[in-house]
């Protein structure tokens, strides 16, 4: 949602990239102080991790999170930065015409 790459997130903690990649995908657990640290660089609340599991969801920007949990909001997102920048522009002001329009 940041438009972070996995590299980018990786330099600014000072770990490799595939130690994000097992952090996301569950194979390795993600320290306390490790996820402080990744909460700082993203900007979000430690909570924005834990969002869920009670209360209200953090948000992140004008985004809910929540949108990264579904299988079909996931896989587009990713598409989307797969995009070249231009395409992407395109793609975002056409989206936000047909959201309008909705």
């Amino acid at each position: 949602m940041l438009g972070m790459t996995q590299q980018k997130l990786a330099d600014r903690i000072g770990i490799k990239f595939q130690k994000v990649q097992k952090y996301e995908t569950g194979a390795n657990r993600v320290s306390a102080s490790r996820m402080w640290t990744i909460a700082q660089v993203m900007q979000v609340p430690v909570s924005y991790f834990f969002e869920g599991l009670e209360g209200e969801p953090a948000e992140i920007g004008n985004h809910r999170g929540d949108i990264l949990t579904d299988k079909e909001g996931l896989e587009l997102v990713r598409a989307y930065y797969a995009m070249p920048e231009n395409q992407r522009r395109r793609l975002f002001d056409l989206a936000r015409v047909l959201s309008h329009a909705a």
